[in-house]
């Protein structure tokens, strides 16, 4: 038994929703800002369109770990402790309306559970930063962007 994950979390949390659909990754991996940590790169896109309003309210989010960082053991408990942090963290600021995929790298079936916390959140903080600053961009003649 691991003793750096914390012990009682505050509040039971709802698990995340998750992404299913193959199409999902690629077009998060195609299409979507990426920021990288030491432990993990987070790739953040818009759900599509087609969705109902009820799903787009929550935040989507995909894992991927793989055969490069670790054996099926491997994977599979940072994959685990990739989901806990999420569920404990409250979605750790991810924006709704958003796909996330987490791509794990090595360092994070080592790494301390809080600062893997810290990288997530960190990390969707920036691509929500990414996000507005994309927004309020102007063309070269002056005018903001549409």
């Amino acid at each position: 038994m691991t003793t750096d994950a914390i012990a009682e979390p505050l509040e039971s949390r709802e698990r995340p929703t998750r992404l299913r659909r193959r199409s999902d990754y690629v077009r998060a991996s195609k299409f979507g800002a990426r920021y990288n940590t030491p432990l993990l790169s987070i790739q953040g896109v818009d759900q599509p369109h087609g969705q109902s309003l009820v799903a787009q309210a929550q935040p989507r989010f995909g894992f991927t770990v793989t055969k490069k960082v670790a054996g099926a053991v491997g994977r599979n408990r940072i994959r685990r402790r990739l989901k806990e942090a999420l569920r404990l963290g409250g979605r750790l600021g991810a924006q709704a309306g958003q796909d996330y995929v987490i791509v794990a790298r090595r360092d994070a079936l080592r790494a301390p559970f809080a600062e893997i916390i810290f990288h997530m959140s960190e990390g969707f903080r920036r691509l929500k930063n990414r996000k507005e600053s994309r927004g309020k961009q102007k063309l070269k003649d002056g005018r903001p962007a549409q």
